[in-house]
């Protein structure tokens, strides 16, 4: 892989690149699972199962195990494997290896002990106050900032909401799930796809016509921005029962006061809720609207959201 020049280098995650080391063979990754275990099983989704694993030496991984007897889910490995090859950010989820062969296709991936961003929203044991909402949007920001921007060829990513961010030790966030990307030529700004996103994180024109761009990604990311801030899914039935979506129901929402929108958890019950971080979350709502424009022309690009986060985070964090 040639090393762009473009981007700052130290975002470049040194990572031992798919190639560097041996594909991993179906026996490893029994053994690994204990078996596919199913006390090992950490996530399931349409494409496949997630499973923890121990590989070389007593590395910690996990193991994206794709469902075989699914035509669409096999060709996803082979535009995954694609975009992997092509990707190096410290804010994307490091591939260590693949494992192909007639049983099986899987990815070995970093594992990520605080798991997705979708079990820090919703599951009752879990919280995140407004700063690491913040640091969080801003890691997934980062990420298809660089996706975007960052080569000669833009990624779309295709498929963003809160399940594909995930969260390490540190909570830092990283960007998985690249099953349905599109790498863009650079003659095309736009492609035609037939394989659709999540429904609710889904830009207009992509779900009308099946147009694919770089604003459709910035869409999905308005949605989610909106999402964390609300605590309230895009298929949330109030929602959807309204014929809203979630733009819409917050936009109609903030006419009464900006903290009713606000997920009542983002505040520990001691904490005074200052006009500092009321701009700020103000602030976050005027980028997840400008995100959201019906038109995709009309929407900002990953490079401002990047810039105007990082300036909604520095003025937050003054003390």
């Amino acid at each position: 892989m040639k090393q762009h020049k473009k981007g700052k280098s130290k975002d470049v995650e040194k990572v031992p690149e798919i190639g560097t080391h041996q594909l991993v063979s179906y026996h490893e990754i029994q053994r690994a699972t204990n078996n596919f275990d199913e006390s090992n099983l950490i996530g399931e989704g349409s494409s496949g199962f997630v499973y923890k694993g121990t590989l070389f030496g007593g590395t910690a991984v996990a193991i994206k195990v794709l469902d075989l007897e699914n035509e669409q889910v096999c060709k996803r490995f082979d535009t995954e494997c694609e975009v992997m090859r092509n990707v190096r950010h410290r804010n994307l989820v490091p591939v260590i290896t693949t494992c192909s062969s007639d049983y099986i296709r899987a990815f070995v991936l970093r594992y990520m002990p605080n798991g997705s961003l979708e079990n820090w929203l919703y599951r009752e044991e879990y919280h995140l106050n407004l700063l690491q909402r913040v640091s969080i949007m801003l890691d997934v920001a980062v990420a298809i900032e660089y996706l975007h921007h960052g080569h000669n060829t833009p990624i779309v990513h295709c498929d963003l909401k809160p399940g594909n961010v995930l969260l390490d030790e540190d909570m830092v966030a990283y960007v998985g799930d690249f099953g349905i990307s599109k790498i863009l030529a650079v003659s095309k700004s736009v492609a035609h796809t037939e394989t659709l996103g999540t429904l609710g994180y889904i830009a207009p024109e992509y779900g009308s016509e099946g147009i694919v761009s770089t604003s459709g990604d910035v869409y999905s990311y308005g949605i989610m921005l909106m999402e964390v801030l609300a605590k309230r899914r895009p298929t949330d039935e109030e929602i959807c029962n309204g014929n809203l979506n979630l733009r819409k129901w917050i936009t109609q929402s903030i006419s009464g006061s900006m903290m009713d929108v606000v997920d009542a958890n983002i505040f520990s019950e001691d904490e005074q809720i200052t006009s500092k971080s009321e701009i700020c979350i103000a602030s976050m709502i005027e980028l997840g609207l400008d995100c959201t424009k019906e038109m995709p022309e009309s929407r900002v690009t990953m490079k401002e959201v990047v810039k105007r986060l990082n300036k909604i985070k520095n003025a937050f964090l003054e003390t």
